[in-house]
């Protein structure tokens, strides 16, 4: 889909059905993004993503052709939109992500990945603005999603927050 420097950003198939499960069984990553799935869990929901059954896009983050985590875009649906307060006719998309080779944290490669995939989302869809939420006590991500302009907007439930990048 998308390769730049040592990362590829590639759309997930069933061959990542394992790596799913280890790193959504992972302690240090299910702190910040979870819940914890068993391989059928990680199939049933992931299984309709990457068939084009499910408006998400599941997408497995690739460094140095080894797969190291997880990433998603989808255009926000209209009741999300009227949920975070935007305008019904924007485009806005929404991403989440996770590196789940914990190992490879705080490499930079968190910043990376996002603005490869910002790159993409602008090149080949018409993206006004992404949106993504991360918990509140997840600093280390809320300083990668800042140094990709993101800017904090709100204060979502469960000590969330809502941040915001518009696309130029």
């Amino acid at each position: 889909m998308v390769h730049k420097c040592d990362l590829t950003i590639r759309v997930m198939n069933e061959n990542d059905y394992p790596y799913m499960t280890k790193w959504l069984n992972d302690d240090l990553v299910l702190k910040y993004y979870g819940p914890r799935l068993t391989f059928e869990q990680v199939v049933t929901k992931y299984g309709p993503r990457f068939n084009n059954e499910h408006y998400v896009t599941a997408c497995i983050l690739e460094y140095k052709g080894a797969p190291i985590g997880y990433i998603q875009y989808y255009e926000i649906p209209k009741d999300q939109l009227k949920i975070y307060g935007y305008p019904l006719e924007k485009s806005i998309y929404g991403i989440d992500q996770f590196i789940g080779e914990t190992g490879l944290w705080g490499k930079g490669i968190g910043t990376q990945m996002i603005s490869t995939l910002l790159e993409y989302l602008s090149s080949k869809f018409d993206v006004s603005m992404v949106v993504l939420d991360v918990k509140d006590t997840n600093q280390r991500a809320i300083n990668c999603y800042k140094k990709c302009g993101f800017q904090i907007v709100k204060n979502l439930k469960d000590n969330h927050l809502l941040m915001e990048r518009v696309i130029f």
